[in-house]
C-alpha cells in the first residue's frame, strides 16, 4: 500500500507531500454523473458496489494518495428516526425537525452494524482493491444537531441557536445524542478497516468562540477520545481560522484547514503540534494551469514548518469544475512537494 497519506498524518517523512480532494468522488466527474443517472443519492449511499465503484473513480483519474469512503454525514440520521430526503434542487431535507425537548424523546440509539451495514459492506470491498489509505468520516454533533433541527441547510442558524440559548437542556441533551451515536457509527467504520477518519464541522464557524468551546468543542473531545489513536484523526472544522487555537484543543491528529487563513499563519498558530491539512480555494481550479502551479507552490511552501502536511483543498471540489483541472493540481502537489 502506498501509505504516503498515513505518514504525514503521523508527521513523519515522506518522499512528496500527500494529497487528497473533499468530495472527489462527484459530480464533476463524467463518469460518477454516468452512474448517477440510473440511481438517486441515498440509494447510491446505501448500494455496497456502487458506492465503492464511485469512491475507487478519482484514484484512476486523478491519481490522489487516500481515497474517502463515498456516503454522506447525514446517512446515520434514518435509522435514529428521523424523515430524510435529498433533493436535487434543495439539497437535504429533513421532514420531521427537532424543535423542542419532546421531540428527543422519538430518537433512537443506531446499531451501525445492522442499520448502517451498508457502510462496513462498502468499506471491505474497497479494503480489497485499494492501494491508499481509505478514510471514513462522519459530521461533528454541532454540525448534525443544526441539520436535525433546522430542516436542512441554513444561512444564520436561528431555529438550533434558539434551542441553544432558550433552552441549552435540550440542546446539550441532542449533542450528548448525537456523541454517543457517531463514536459507534465511526468504531464500525474502523472496524471494518478504514485507515484514518474525517469530522466534519461544516457550520462550526457559526458560533462564537465561547460558544464553541460550551457547545461543540466538548463533544468532539469526546468522539476523539474514544477513538483512542486507533487511527489517525481529522478534524475540519470550516471556517474556524479565527479560533484555530481552540481547534486545536479537539485531540485531533490532524487539523483540517479552508482557505480563509494563510497556511504558513495556521503552522505558527499550531506551532508545529499537529499535522495540517489543507488549503487551497476550490476556485483556484477554475483559473489557468499557471495559476494552479503558483498557488499549489505557495502553500506547498507555506506548510514547511509543519508536523506533517496534507494537501488538500479547502472545501469540497466544485461541480463545476474540469477534471482536467484537478489532476493539473495533483500532478503539480506530487511534483513540487518532493522532499
Amino acid at each position: 500500500m502506498n501509505d504516503t497519506f498515513l505518514k504525514a498524518c503521523r508527521g513523519e517523512k515522506t518522499e512528496y507531500t500527500p494529497v487528497w480532494i473533499m468530495r472527489q468522488a462527484g459530480r464533476y466527474l463524467p463518469q460518477y454523473r454516468k452512474v448517477r443517472e440510473n440511481v438517486d443519492f441515498l440509494t447510491l449511499c446505501k448500494t455496497p458496489e456502487l458506492a465503492a465503484e464511485v469512491t475507487i473513480q478519482p484514484l484512476e483519474i486523478l491519481k490522489v494518495d487516500a481515497a474517502i469512503l463515498f456516503s454522506d454525514i447525514l446517512v446515520p440520521l434514518e435509522p435514529m428516526g428521523i424523515d430524510l430526503e435529498f433533493s436535487e434542487a434543495k439539497g437535504p431535507i429533513i421532514h420531521n425537525p427537532i424543535r423542542k425537548e419532546s421531540d428527543l424523546d422519538r430518537l433512537r440509539n443506531i446499531i451501525p452494524d445492522d442499520e448502517l451495514s451498508f457502510v462496513a459492506e462498502t468499506i471491505k470491498i474497497l479494503t480489497q482493491k485499494i492501494n491508499v489509505p481509505l478514510i471514513g468520516f462522519a459530521g461533528a454533533p454541532f454540525t448534525i444537531a443544526t441539520y436535525m433541527i433546522e430542516g436542512g441547510s441554513s444561512k444564520n442558524f436561528s431555529k438550533a441557536k434558539t434551542i441553544m440559548y432558550q433552552t441549552p437542556q435540550a440542546f446539550l441533551r441532542l449533542m450528548d445524542f448525537i456523541t454517543d451515536n457517531t463514536i459507534n457509527y465511526l468504531i464500525s467504520q474502523i472496524n471494518a478497516g478504514v485507515s484514518a477518519v474525517q469530522i466534519f464541522d461544516s457550520w462550526v464557524g457559526a458560533l462564537s468562540p465561547y460558544d464553541f468551546s460550551r457547545y461543540a468543542l466538548p463533544y468532539v473531545q469526546k468522539i476523539i477520545s474514544a477513538i483512542n489513536h486507533k487511527v489517525p484523526v481529522i478534524y475540519f472544522a470550516f471556517n474556524s481560522g479565527s479560533m484555530l487555537e481552540l481547534v486545536a484543543k479537539s485531540g485531533a491528529d490532524i487539523i483540517a484547514l479552508d482557505w480563509r487563513i494563510e497556511i504558513s499563519d495556521a503552522v505558527n498558530k499550531l506551532s508545529g503540534s499537529v499535522a495540517i491539512q489543507g488549503n487551497l480555494d476550490p476556485c483556484i481550479l477554475f483559473g489557468t494551469d499557471e495559476l494552479i502551479k503558483e498557488r499549489v507552490s505557495l502553500i506547498l511552501n507555506g506548510a514547511k514548518g509543519a508536523k506533517g502536511h496534507i494537501f488538500n483543498l479547502g472545501h469540497g471540489i466544485l461541480p463545476e469544475t474540469s477534471p482536467e483541472k484537478a489532476i493539473r493540481m495533483v500532478d503539480a502537489v506530487h511534483n513540487y512537494g518532493k522532499s
